[in-house]
């Protein structure tokens, strides 16, 4: 980055207008060329806007700076603990301004971004995108290359995934201008991989999963393998593929076991059983919604996700009692919720099967006819959204209520064909 775009970082760091920092050394006009490089200020001028900002420009101490920085980096991309990330990025941010250089002020302005994200503080993510937005003009292919990869993992987090992809393969083209390692590369096949499979773009996920996996096994890394194969297993289920779909989850779950890592070994839990419950395995699928319920130190997550599973495999196999007992661990694990928007759906599972199972008429009808379809469209939740207008359809049917029952199915049939066509 040259001296002008430099001032300029620092100016808009310190919330500094170009008239408060031209004040009495040069014209607001002037310094505004000299941020945007359209003239080249004499060293005099640079060193008075250097010193009115506090600034230096030489610092023995950079070399010792830039391995910290790499280290913290380091930290962002792996399983580390939030608070030695977040003790480590306040000491950084208390010598970045006074020891410094160019291109490592600006990557660790960058890599805020990616911290946020990791400490889930989405609009301090998004107010420093903002900040960042006017400099990205006079950003080197590498300051490029993360500056949209990490707008992209802000995109995804937001489940923005046609703006995640463009700015995924907007980074993908600074490949061969910068120089990086193999497994920064592979995370970003990874991530491209992850934002085929929420667009539907099934082969797409393939082909970037089978790219990542293929780094992350030459440099041993068994649990970016795990993710991979979750992944390919996901895919290959969407397009019936079974045995290969199944195969993926089996290894990603005997990676898990090796490095003893709870959440791979939950998360293929978690897609066997869906998988298995899909093809109408529901012995299969119970054992291993089972197998998350038994371990206690799992997310809050993943153990209201397979106890609401585990209402559904058995009220499909009208084992009501235990369809009942899920149903009572689910209302208990959400009384535990801080975060109600997420655990929504959930919410509205477990109270759907409590009003069908204890034959709560009135209740079920307007529950799921008034608020629970009306999320589901508005999410664009299809699969469930076919599952709950199925099962309001019987329970008209049972109740002989026809001409409601079959506008329940024609619902659900309409949301299947959508569903199919995605």
């Amino acid at each position: 980055m040259e001296i002008g775009p430099y001032i300029k970082l620092h100016r808009i760091q310190q919330e500094m207008t170009q008239a408060e920092l031209a004040e009495g050394i040069v014209s607001s006009a002037y310094l505004s060329k000299i941020e945007n490089e359209k003239t080249e200020a004499s060293p005099n001028v640079i060193s008075l806007l250097c010193t009115r900002l506090g600034i230096q420009l030489d610092n023995g101490t950079d070399e010792m700076i830039r391995e910290k920085l790499q280290e913290w980096f380091g930290m962002l991309s792996t399983e580390n603990d939030e608070e030695e990330i977040t003790r480590t990025y306040q000491e950084l941010n208390q010598v970045m301004y006074n020891n410094h250089s160019a291109d490592s002020l600006v990557m660790f302005e960058i890599h805020k971004i990616k911290y946020f994200l990791v400490i889930s503080e989405m609009d301090s993510a998004l107010s420093q995108i903002n900040k960042l937005a006017e400099m990205s003009g006079t950003f080197d292919s590498l300051h490029q290359f993360y500056w949209y990869k990490f707008k992209g993992n802000y995109n995804s987090l937001n489940s923005e995934f046609n703006q995640a992809m463009r700015m995924y393969k907007v980074a993908e083209e600074k490949l061969n201008q910068v120089d990086l390692s193999e497994e920064e590369i592979a995370d970003l096949q990874y991530v491209i991989a992850v934002t085929h499979s929420k667009l539907r773009n099934t082969l797409e996920a393939i082909e970037y999963a089978e790219k990542a996996i293929a780094t992350f096994r030459t440099i041993y890394n068994f649990i970016r393998c795990a993710e991979c194969h979750i992944l390919l297993g996901i895919s290959y289920r969407r397009i019936r593929m079974y045995d290969k779909a199944i195969k993926n989850y089996n290894l990603a779950k005997h990676l898990g076991e090796l490095k003893q890592h709870k959440h791979i070994i939950q998360l293929t839990n978690q897609n066997l059983g869906y998988l298995y419950s899909t093809i109408g395995e529901t012995e299969k699928a119970i054992f291993h919604y089972e197998e998350i319920m038994k371990e206690e130190r799992i997310l809050l997550f993943e153990r209201i996700l397979a106890a609401t599973s585990l209402i559904k495999e058995y009220h499909s196999i009208y084992n009501f009692d235990k369809a009942k007992e899920m149903v009572e661990m689910s209302q208990s694990l959400l009384e535990e919720v801080h975060d109600e928007e997420r655990f929504q759906l959930f919410y509205y599972i477990t109270y759907t099967y409590d009003y069908a199972i204890n034959q709560k008429a009135e209740k079920f009808e307007s529950f799921v006819i008034d608020e629970f379809i009306p999320y589901l469209r508005k999410h664009k939740d299809y699969a469930n959204l076919v599952i709950y207008a199925n099962m309001l359809a019987q329970h008209f049917e049972g109740n002989n209520r026809y001409k409601e029952s079959v506008k329940y199915y024609k619902m659900a049939n309409s949301t299947f064909e959508e569903l199919v066509s995605l």
